[in-house]
């Protein structure tokens, strides 16, 4: 018994994509699969932002308006609002000229008290490492 750890690790920009919408709603939903495991088993989803990937959690984007599609940001901050860990890799950022201001860092605006972690690509590794299923979107 105990935990099954999942990391969901997004690669890809948001634009003109649906990858990084399908990870954040299944590593939301990941959670109910605990009807489906023995007692005392639990999930436990990561979401990880990779290489372009961390361009998805870039605050204030406005998808709909140039290209049609609803922005990551209300499902970041749901899975902050579910306790669900939320890692950006900071090289990716410092690459893309990114600063942590500019990122989703919380989700108080809807009660959650987790924020998203900003942490170096070595302890990204560490994490997949640890996780025996790891999703690639």
């Amino acid at each position: 018994m105990g935990a099954i750890k999942l990391c969901f690790v997004v690669q890809r920009p948001p634009y003109k994509s649906e990858n990084a919408r399908l990870a954040l709603t299944h590593s939301i939903s990941s959670q109910t699969a605990e009807i489906h495991l023995e007692d005392g088993e639990t999930v436990v989803p990561t979401l990880i932002f990779v290489g372009d990937g961390v361009l998805n959690v870039v605050k204030n984007q406005q998808a709909m308006k140039f290209y049609g599609v609803t922005s990551t940001e209300s499902h970041i901050k749901n899975g902050l609002l579910i306790d669900m860990p939320v890692w950006v890799c900071k090289e990716d950022m410092e690459r893309l000229g990114l600063k942590q201001d500019q990122m989703i860092a919380d989700a108080e605006d809807m009660g959650a008290e987790l924020k998203t972690k900003f942490v170096s690509f070595a302890e990204i590794q560490k994490e997949m490492e640890a996780c025996p299923h790891l999703l690639f979107f």
